[in-house]
Formats: C-alpha cells, structure tokens, sequence
C-alpha cells in the first residue's frame, strides 16, 4: 500500500509528488481539515499577492513614476 499527499483544487486531486496510479486499483481518499498553501505560491508569493491586492483595494492615486531608492545605501533618519 502506498500513500500520496496532495490537495484538491477544481474538483481534481492534485499530488504533491509525481505519481502514477495503475488502472483499477482500489483507492481511500481521506479528506483532512487542515488547507494547505499550493507549492507554486510560496511565503514571498503570497506576501506579493497580498501587497498588490491591498494597493488595489486602496483609495489613493498611486503616482505613474516613483522615486528611485537604493535599499543597501545607509542613510540618516
């Protein structure tokens, strides 16, 4: 016996490893409470998705050209 995890996403299981189920094999699908996070979208995904989702939702006028900004410089505040 054998065991696959995965998620179902429109209807169809979708296995977290590549596998290959032969023909007429009998099967038990135990459907767990826990979501989980696809692995296309990992933490720096989702955060992105969040971050344009909230400027989306947001009222403001978002300027067609921003300042330019180094990051790694040092500068006093």
């Amino acid at each position: 016996m054998l065991a696959y995890q995965g998620y179902f996403e429109n209807g169809q299981f979708v296995s977290l490893d590549a596998v290959k189920v032969p023909d007429q094999r009998r099967v038990i699908l135990t459907v767990l409470d826990e979501i989980v996070q696809k692995p296309s979208e990992n933490k720096q995904a989702g955060a992105l998705r969040e971050f344009f989702d909230a400027i989306n939702a947001s009222d403001e006028e978002v300027p067609e050209i921003f300042e330019r900004v180094k990051f790694s410089r040092e500068i006093d505040i």
